[in-house]
Formats: C-alpha cells, sequence, structure tokens
C-alpha cells in the first residue's frame, strides 16, 4: 500500500437544482488523477438532482407539521424515538437519525433528502467526469451517520462506483497462520471519514479526493454502497428500544403451554444456571400475590422425586420451581395463575424454558435450556 493524500476540492459554489455537478467539480479539480477516489457529500448530488422540499420558514407548529410530514414520506421503519429524534429506516435500507433530512447549508423554508438512488448518482457522476476530463476514477456519495455506543458523528458511504466497497478478508490467513472467518473491512465507509478530515459542514468544501488508494484505475462500477447495508436476517440490533419492549411483551403474552426444551444443548455450568432461576424468580416474586410462594429445587434426586406418579419430567430438566397460592379462593386462583405466568416470562427472560407439570395447585414448573 502507498501513502494516502487526503485533497480538499475548493472553489466550487453553491449548488442548485439542474447543476451540471460533473463539470463544476470538473472546472473545480482538473488537477484529478486516474485511479483518484472521488467523496462528494450527498447533499449537494441531492441539491443539483432537485431533493429538496419546501416547509415554513418560520419556527413553530407549522414548520414542525410539516417537518413531521416529510419524515414519514422518507421513512419505511420508526427504529426508536427520544424526545423529538427519530431514528428510523429509511427507503434505502439505511438507519439514520430522521432519514438523513437536513435543514443545513441550506436557504430557510427548504429541507434537504438524501439522493433517491445514492448508487446510481455515483455511477452517473463517475461517467460524467470521464467524458469531462478523461479520467477513471472511483466515486463515493458521503454523508454523516451517528453511530451506536459512541458518540461522534463519522462519514459514511451511501453510494460508491469504481471500487469494492467491502474488503473481505474471510479465507485468509493472518500473519500468525489463523484463518479469518468473519472479518470484513469497510473500506468505502473509511475512505468516506479521511475525506471528511478536510472537507466537513462549515467548511464549504463538500467534495475531497483520496489519492493512493486504488492500485490501479478501476474497471467495472462495482456492486456499490448497497452491499453494505446489513440485512434483517444478520442484523441483530434491527430493533428499537420501544419495539424490543413490545415484542418481549408480545413474547410473554404467547409463551406456549409447554415448551420444549432441547435436549442436545449441554447444561450450563450449576452456578449461572441456579444464578438464572434465582433471578426470575426474585424478579417476578415482588409482583405476585402477597403469600405466594415460588420454592425453587436444584437438588437433582429431590427433582426426580418430586413429581407426582405418573408425571414425567422433560428431558434436560434441571431445575424445579414449587408454586403454592396464598389461598384456594376463586380470585386467588385467578392471580395465581397469572403470577405463574409471570415467572414462566420472568424464566423466559433468562433463557430458560419451563413446563407445568400440574394443573392444581400446588403448580410444578420444569425448568431447563430453551
Amino acid at each position: 500500500m502507498t501513502d494516502l493524500l487526503v485533497l480538499p476540492v475548493t472553489g466550487i459554489g453553491e449548488i442548485r437544482p439542474g447543476d451540471d455537478l460533473a463539470s463544476m467539480i470538473a472546472e473545480a479539480a482538473p488537477w484529478l488523477h486516474d485511479g483518484d477516489v472521488l467523496v462528494v457529500t450527498s447533499k449537494i448530488v441531492s441539491k443539483a438532482e432537485g431533493r429538496l422540499v419546501d416547509v415554513p420558514a418560520s419556527e413553530g407548529p407549522a414548520r414542525d407539521a410539516a417537518k413531521a410530514e416529510v419524515l414519514r414520506g422518507e421513512t419505511a421503519r420508526v427504529v426508536a424515538g427520544r424526545g423529538p429524534t427519530r431514528i428510523v429506516q429509511t427507503h434505502h435500507g439505511f438507519v439514520m437519525a430522521n432519514a438523513g433530512i437536513d435543514a443545513s447549508n441550506v436557504e430557510p423554508g427548504r429541507l434537504v433528502l438524501l439522493p433517491a438512488d445514492p448508487d446510481a448518482s455515483a455511477r452517473a457522476l463517475r461517467a460524467a467526469l470521464r467524458t469531462r476530463l478523461g479520467r477513471n476514477v472511483a466515486v463515493i456519495v458521503s454523508d454523516t451517520m451517528g453511530r451506536a455506543w459512541r458518540n461522534g458523528l463519522t462519514d459514511v458511504a451511501l453510494g460508491s462506483a469504481g471500487l469494492e466497497p467491502i474488503d473481505d478478508h474471510r479465507g485468509r490467513t493472518d500473519s500468525f497462520g489463523n484463518e479469518l472467518h468473519v472479518t470484513q473491512i469497510a473500506v468505502a465507509d473509511e475512505l468516506a471519514s479521511a475525506a471528511d478530515l478536510v472537507k466537513g459542514k462549515a467548511n464549504g468544501v463538500p467534495v475531497a479526493v483520496v489519492r493512493g488508494y486504488l492500485p490501479s484505475p478501476p474497471a467495472a462500477d462495482g456492486p456499490g454502497a448497497r452491499v453494505m447495508i446489513r440485512d434483517g436476517a444478520t442484523d441483530m440490533f434491527a430493533l428499537g428500544t420501544t419495539e424490543a419492549r413490545a415484542t418481549g411483551l408480545r413474547d410473554a403474552a404467547d409463551l406456549p403451554p409447554a415448551p420444549l426444551f432441547h435436549p442436545t444443548t449441554p447444561p450450563l455450568p450449576d452456578a449461572e444456571d441456579t444464578a438464572a432461576v434465582v433471578r426470575a424468580i426474585a424478579h417476578a416474586l415482588p409482583a405476585a400475590a402477597p403469600g405466594t410462594l415460588f420454592t425453587h429445587e436444584k437438588n437433582p434426586e429431590v427433582v426426580r422425586e418430586t413429581p407426582p406418579p405418573g408425571v414425567d419430567l422433560p428431558d434436560a430438566t434441571t431445575d424445579l420451581i414449587v408454586c403454592t397460592p396464598p389461598a384456594d379462593s376463586v380470585a386467588a386462583l385467578i392471580r395465581f395463575g397469572a403470577d405463574v405466568h409471570r415467572l414462566r416470562a420472568s424464566l423466559a427472560a433468562e433463557g430458560l424454558a419451563s413446563a407445568a407439570l400440574t394443573e392444581i395447585p400446588p403448580i410444578l414448573l420444569a425448568v431447563g435450556q430453551a
């Protein structure tokens, strides 16, 4: 890898709908080389493509309502919200604050939306620069995003053309001969972030060039930055806090009456398993009716001897909980049924399955790995 050089492109000026962005960049950067990576802020792409909407210029209820309506139109799914901020998934598939809608660096009374198809915008700009300058460059359309678990913002690639956006190391070996199984480097995002060091919202520099990354001029446009969007099957954090809580409550309401334990899963270590059951009981018991008892039995011999004749424990049962109501009145038993279900939901939250072995009190719950 040769040294990298990051160069600002100055003198582009204000972009308006219908402007020939490629010509403006070519005029400002006639010094582009073959193999350069041109990083263009999505906002000027959006402006040139007319991705602007009018809203009331003055702060107040009318402007807020108009902005909310624009946000709804750009939102495929609400992920999370806190105060006025909404984290949403756009129709492109990006998960961003307020769908990437921006009111900065634009005249009052207007909002800038993301490009409709950032990959297509990158491909078109790349082709146009080849025509105007005779240069074979790669193009990244970038925007600013926050990051879960990290303070601060960074630029990422929304669209790309002329480079592989991900450097896939899977199947390679490290310096010790270990095969790499999960390493995929987000090259397009790293290049976008490097370029932002010489751009920035307040500097009036919406375009930068990263020189030295590509060993030779790119041939094809490549797959585009769309391949960087994680799909639902591999997204372990697809739900926002509100969605996750709602899903958990629905799951608790829908616990099957006798879930099957997983017989092939090795049992958890005794201490860890017992601690999980203890936590579940401690969480559920304060909400139960006064006098309700949840008696936890861990001793394997006692567990096997406790069920009444004719009641078989499911395979992989590790614990037994004897649930005793405070009284035998109709009202107490109705409440007791809800309290036992509350305990089962608490066990499920600890990753433990439970099965009611009896239908009349005391209720015997067999506990094991889900």
